[in-house]
């Protein structure tokens, strides 16, 4: 329509002009094609602003809903320990002779990983050893009589008593050689030797730890309130900030005493041997504490709006805003579960939500 109207002008012009000079012709029609572009590009503009049906939809975001299960957590802070962690001390006082293992040692149950001086007491050993020697050829001799019933009942049973009093004398002595060495109760690893060569040590001090780093849990206080939704089985997502990693396990025991002190409960979580774990090392447990019996509609909290009586949400159906009441249930992290109002594939306004009225035209941004 444009071109239409500046072709007949020019034709016009060409018409009702005779003048030889086609260049300034041509040069003054130029000039009326470019002042009557503008009229055109103004007057268009006019039109289009007094034009209502043109007007521009308001765009809004949208989320097609699909059922999902619905799963809400516990979080509480736990730690590593081993089910063999011991540390070992020597069972009477001495001074360490002998150091048989380094740190990082693997070591197995019975073995003799520190010994101190026991000199005394194998000479006394030794002694009693003679004694209980002669003691022993005294009673055979003795026994034999009385067999026979040679000699009198009195010689045979001292002859007797004298042997198995050395036989319990020689029955301490080992046990006092034996409490002079520092044995392992279990196989693990030596994490700790802190015993020196000439060092005096005594019942209690802490002279090598052993662990057995095969048999790695997670313990943690839960607060009583939890008593019926945290039990064996449940789900836990365990991470360890400081070795940046997480992993998925089970609940292995939830206890079933409640510390009258702390009003917790003691639950424990295994851990596999594919990484080092590290005893007394912190871990978050976020325990599984619910989970939904079958997928159903889940939206985020900051899209549900509250009224006086309802909750409600917008959805968009054929270019339209309608409203939706909901009821909903538990919340989480954000999320809440819908127990009524929405179904599957309705499209969620998520951007815009706040804007709109129930019935408003709208355009979905793609």
């Amino acid at each position: 329509m444009k071109n239409k109207i500046v072709f007949i002008t020019i034709a016009t012009l060409l018409v009702a002009c005779g003048a030889p000079d086609k260049k300034a012709e041509l040069e003054k029609l130029k000039k009326k094609k470019s002042e009557l572009e503008t009229q055109i590009d103004s007057l268009q503009a006019e039109l289009d602003r007094q034009d209502t049906t043109k007007k521009k939809l308001m765009e809004v975001t949208t989320l097609a809903l699909t059922p999902q299960i619905f799963k809400t957590y516990i979080e509480v802070q736990g730690r590593i320990d081993a089910d063999e962690n011991v540390a070992l001390s020597s069972e009477m006082p001495g001074t360490i002779t002998k150091i048989n293992v380094k740190v990082g040692d693997e070591v197995s149950k019975g073995q003799v990983l520190a010994e101190t001086d026991a000199r005394a007491t194998q000479q006394q050993l030794a002694d009693l050893q003679t004694n209980l020697d002669l003691a022993t050829q005294v009673y055979q001799k003795q026994k034999n009589l009385w067999d026979q019933k040679i000699g009198t009942e009195l010689q045979y049973l001292q002859a007797k008593t004298n042997k198995e009093s050395l036989e319990n004398k020689m029955a301490t002595m080992q046990e006092q050689v034996r409490m002079s060495k520092i044995i392992s109760p279990i196989n693990g690893t030596v994490d700790a030797v802190n015993i020196k060569i000439g060092q005096v040590v005594a019942p209690g001090l802490n002279a090598i730890s052993v662990i057995n780093f095969s048999n790695m849990k997670v313990k943690a206080d839960v607060a009583e309130s939890y008593t019926a939704r945290v039990k064996n089985g449940n789900e836990v997502l365990i991470l360890f900030p400081d070795m940046h990693d997480s992993l998925v396990a089970k609940v292995h025991y939830a206890s079933r005493a409640i510390s009258p002190m702390t009003r917790t409960f003691g639950v424990e979580v295994l851990l596999d041997n594919k990484k080092e774990y590290h005893p007394n090392m912190v871990a978050k447990l976020r325990i599984n504490d619910f989970q939904s019996a079958a997928p159903e509609i889940v939206v985020p909290v900051k899209y549900i709006q509250r009224g006086t009586k309802e909750s409600y949400v917008y959805v968009v159906e054929n270019g339209k805003v309608v409203k939706r009441s909901i009821k909903t249930n538990r919340e989480y992290n954000g999320m809440v579960e819908v127990e009524s109002g929405l179904k599957e594939g309705e499209q969620l306004i998520v951007q815009g939500y706040d804007l709109v009225n129930e019935g408003d035209a709208v355009e979905v941004k793609k």
